[in-house]
């Protein structure tokens, strides 16, 4: 059913874009200029075999060689976003919203599945569950879109925003612009804030109930979810109702790669004691010197003065504040959050 319904709403697109075509309709591609819908929709390559967009990239890693998956959506030779979704585990769908906001904008977007998640193969090896790895992915991927300095922008939420700042302080050079979307710079410092801050503000019994369950190391316990959907999810994931979540995160939660999340982040929601426990780039950031956006969420499970901070230190920073938002700030806060993205990537794109 979910195929079907997908299809359907493919083709509505499509007819859609070509209506707009017929009309003469342009999008803004940057400061100045404009870019017709025509051109817009028109393939890099327009004689090879269409896909819609899809291309699956053949990686190399010490394990082998792997697949991942990627989807274009638009052509425009100056501004292309590639998503890097978080979990860590998780597929692109949550990321689905951004269809509904950068293309009107004549802003070119790459959904983008990281090895174990989604449409890309999973090895089921932990020993591939790995940030430096990871980094080395991307490039690869970045190589195979032929994606570079002059078009290049990346936007990493929550984990992928500690995927996208380790790229940027390895391979910067290949950036137009970074985005950190909801993630701090610091292991530790996302461990204090939320035990010192985010656990203090949960009912005590519960969360007296939540620790006993993590003391136990019972995370399979049904209790445990049961507790953290309303009193913690509903709180700092996504500030909406629980049984009116967009169907694109329900999707995304559902297909969480648990071996991967737990590898890195840990099995617990409050902190952090995977591999990224100990991970730390506060002082690297100076050396970021690409135009970088960097968003916090009043209510995130992130702390927003940290990520505020953050654009402090990067060399040409600017930080937006969702007064709204949660974790997932383009949900719960999502006229801010879009239009300071695209506001963001037209200005660093000109």
């Amino acid at each position: 059913m979910k195929t079907a319904t997908f299809v359907l709403a493919a083709s509505s697109i499509i007819m859609s874009a070509m209506t707009a075509c017929n009309q003469g309709q342009p999008v803004t591609a940057s400061s100045g200029e404009e870019l017709s819908l025509k051109s817009y929709f028109t393939p890099a390559d327009s004689n090879a075999v269409q896909t819609g967009g899809v291309q699956t990239i053949t990686i190399e890693t010490p394990k082998g060689k792997y697949n991942v998956w990627t989807k274009r959506i638009g052509n425009n030779p100056k501004m292309k976003v590639l998503l890097l979704s978080g979990g860590p585990g998780a597929s692109n769908e949550y990321m689905q919203c951004f269809e509904s906001f950068l293309p009107k904008e004549g802003i070119e977007m790459i959904y983008y599945d990281q090895l174990g998640c989604g449409n890309s193969d999973n090895p089921k090896d932990t020993a591939l569950w790995d940030l430096p790895r990871y980094v080395d992915e991307v490039e690869q991927v970045r190589q195979a879109l032929h994606l570079d300095k002059d078009n290049f922008f990346l936007l990493g939420h929550s984990w992928g925003g500690v995927l996208a700042m380790e790229y940027a302080l390895k391979y910067q050079d290949h950036l137009k612009g970074l985005i950190i979307s909801n993630m701090m710079a610091s292991g530790p410092d996302y461990d204090k804030y939320a035990k010192d801050v985010l656990a203090k503000t949960m009912d005590p019994k519960v969360l007296d109930t939540i620790q006993q369950i993590e003391a136990k190391g019972d995370f399979e316990n049904p209790k445990y979810m049961e507790l953290l959907m309303p009193n913690f999810y509903a709180q700092h994931i996504l500030r909406l109702p629980l049984a009116s979540w967009p169907d694109p995160v329900t999707r995304a939660f559902s297909k969480m790669n648990q071996s991967l999340y737990v590898t890195m982040q840990g099995p617990s929601e409050f902190g952090i004691s995977g591999k990224l426990e100990h991970w730390d780039v506060k002082e690297r950031l100076k050396t970021i010197s690409i135009p970088t956006l960097t968003i916090g969420g009043k209510y995130d499970t992130m702390d927003p003065e940290h990520m505020k901070w953050m654009a402090g230190q990067v060399q040409h920073g600017t930080y937006l504040f969702c007064a709204n938002g949660s974790h997932l700030s383009m949900y719960d806060d999502q006229a801010t959050y879009m239009n300071g993205v695209v506001k963001f990537i037209k200005e660093a794109g000109k």
